[in-house]
């Protein structure tokens, strides 16, 4: 950040950075360590005079937690956490399914407890690495403004001095009321249930029982969440004529908890709540120069505990290209892709998250009727209680178009695709809509007819396994290669024949090469060039994703998606034509590095003169 006040007399400071951020929720802070970790100018904006201190997330998936890893403070965050989290539903008495996900593809727990201020509060101390990465904390946003080449912020502090900031781009992660979303005028589509819930966190935690349960209690619904630390989460349904400020008194509190906890009168309560479910999503995440990314380009139910999650993917999907467009190495028009891969599948997570709502808290007679029978179907159909305890109906992050070489995703079409579009209003219809999101089981080829996308890894997150380097260390596979882009050839030399055009993309990009070979072979080194990195596949995970695609050469993106996959002799090719989808500049002088005690693995990219596209 740089602070010129000449510019602006009358005592204004005038503040220039690369970008700027709005809102210190967890959504702000992870881009601008992202940000800060390419070696990007960053000032981040906070209304409030410290970040928020009290619980509210409590779910954490294993792709964010690799999100945490990319940015190097996932062992920091560890200790806050409860690993393999399970969900479970009961219905007068009985657990008649609980959600119990025990894969690790991606090198995480897929479901984890965790507290949230103490998360936050890793990432805001993470920023101390980086010189360039300012924090205005108290500091208010009155108005801003965008032209061709960038964004005008004027701000004030709580004691009244004003500062105007100039940014090439503006993040407005500034949550669900988002000021930048409102003075953008962009629609927030969507619905607001009628009924409300109180949230209750107590410390010394009165059941101590682990996991979360989700109570289907005809009269009250209510969840019971174990939380690290001793923390609990209650959350009850608000019933018509209840207000939270009844509510909030003890003795009503106490008549809420007296049929939970043994001894209602004795809670060590943290704090109360009363809140609505929202399901909302903006027309778009970006307006020239400006990005929404969090709650403030869509908001969910909080049935899944994906609202975070989701967030943390805008994070991971937006500050990779966000550095590769500040930094010259790809024209503005990669931006772009943003909306198209992140705006379609929050879509899908709110459908995931109200169907859980409607299984769970149906809204009226016929809905709980509907509710119990397919509950009962879950002892006659064991495939279907697989389904759901098993977590296959959340839909993954899919990228069918993007920053990515895939084929085109057919269009919806048919009778079924008709009849589920004026069907989703509708719980049935939600449910059905969901299952049919998944395009490779039998409701998604009903709707949708063919996948031509089914047999390719593209645009999907790529695994993440245990892995030996040269070394002898072992370590998780995104540590072995680096937050960079990355060419991965199993058991050959990825480089071999690449032509001069294609090592200078790569290159540009900042991109790596690597080769996957068994662990036996790492005592041999005659078959890895200089410059490429060799890994040991210890377990046999990456064998096994090679023999079930059908090349043997994948280019990984620095948040892990896989761009595009070729075989070894079109490798060049296959470099040449994700150049031109990343919307790649011409070479021109290198971006300035700062802070060398970071490593900062695309800051061999080079900034262009050239205006933005």
């Amino acid at each position: 950040m740089a602070i010129d006040n000449d510019r602006h007399p009358n005592d204004t400071q005038f503040i220039e950075t690369d970008v700027a951020i709005i809102g210190a929720g967890p959504v702000g802070l992870m881009i601008a360590n992202i940000l800060g970790l390419q070696g990007v100018r960053v000032t981040l904006i906070e209304k409030l005079g410290e970040i928020i201190d009290y619980p509210r997330a409590i779910g954490l998936d294993d792709e964010a937690l690799r999100v945490f890893q990319s940015v190097g403070l996932a062992d920091e965050l560890l200790p806050h956490t409860t690993p393999n989290h399970w969900m479970r539903f009961t219905l007068r008495g009985q657990c008649f399914a609980s959600i119990e996900p025990r894969s690790d593809e991606f090198g995480w727990p897929r479901r984890n407890a965790f507290i949230q201020p103490l998360a936050d509060g890793i990432l805001y101390q993470g920023l101390n690495r980086f010189a360039h990465v300012d924090r205005l904390l108290g500091h208010n946003v009155e108005r801003f403004s965008q032209d061709t080449s960038g964004v005008t912020i004027e701000l004030s502090d709580a004691n009244g001095a004003r500062k105007t900031a100039r940014a090439g781009y503006l993040v407005g992660a500034d949550g669900g009321n988002s000021f930048v979303r409102r003075t953008l005028n962009l629609p927030f589509e969507g619905r607001t249930k009628p009924n409300q819930w109180i949230v209750i966190d107590v410390r010394n935690d009165p059941i101590g029982s682990p996991h979360v349960y989700l109570h289907c209690d005809a009269k009250r619904p209510y969840v019971s969440a174990a939380l690290p630390h001793g923390i609990r989460r209650f959350e009850f349904m608000v019933m018509p004529g209840e207000t939270e400020e009844e509510l909030s008194k003890p003795h009503n509190l106490a008549a809420l908890m007296r049929n939970v906890v043994a001894e209602p009168d004795k809670v060590d309560y943290i704090r109360k709540r009363v809140y609505t479910h929202n399901a909302r999503l903006a027309s778009t995440f970006r307006v020239q120069r400006i990005l929404l990314a969090g709650d403030a380009a869509h908001v969910m139910p909080v049935w899944q505990g994906q609202g975070y999650n989701s967030g943390i993917r805008d994070a991971s999907n937006l500050g990779w290209k966000l550095a590769a467009v500040v930094k010259g190495q790809a024209h503005g028009a990669l931006l772009d892709t943003y909306t198209m891969e992140r705006r379609a599948h929050v879509r899908s997570m709110i459908h995931l998250s109200e169907v859980a709502g409607d299984i769970f808290a149906p809204t009226s007679r016929l809905g709980s009727w509907v509710r119990d029978r397919f509950v009962g179907t879950f002892n006659t159909l064991p495939s279907l209680k697989r389904y759901v305890v098993e977590m296959r109906f959340k839909p993954m992050p899919r990228y069918e178009e993007g920053a990515v070489l895939s084929p085109a995703r057919a269009r919806r079409d048919g009778m079924l695709a008709r009849i589920l579009d004026r069907m989703g209003h509708t719980a049935p219809g939600r449910l059905l809509g969901l299952m049919s999101e998944k395009r490779e089981s039998a409701i998604g080829r009903m709707v949708y007819g063919r996948d031509p996308c089914a047999a390719t890894p593209v645009g999907r997150m790529f695994i993440q396994p245990l892995v030996r380097q040269e070394d002898k260390s072992i370590v998780r596979f995104d540590d072995a290669i680096g937050n960079r882009f990355a060419i991965i050839g199993w058991g050959a030399d990825p480089t071999f024949g690449l032509t001069s055009e294609a090592r200078a993309i790569w290159a540009a990009l900042g991109g790596c090469f690597v080769i996957a070979k068994p662990d036996t072979q790492m005592r041999f080194h005659d078959d890895v060039p200089a410059g490429v990195i060799a890994i040991g596949d210890i377990d046999g995970r990456l064998k096994d994703w090679f023999a079930d695609v059908p090349e043997s050469v994948v280019l990984l993106r620095p948040d892990r998606f896989v761009a595009a996959m070729c075989a070894p002799q079109l490798v060049s090719d296959t470099v040449v034509r994700l150049g031109r989808q990343l919307s790649m500049q011409p070479v021109a002088a290198p971006y300035p590095q700062r802070d060398a005690e970071v490593p900062c693995p695309m800051a061999a990219g080079l900034r262009s003169t050239a205006a933005e596209a």
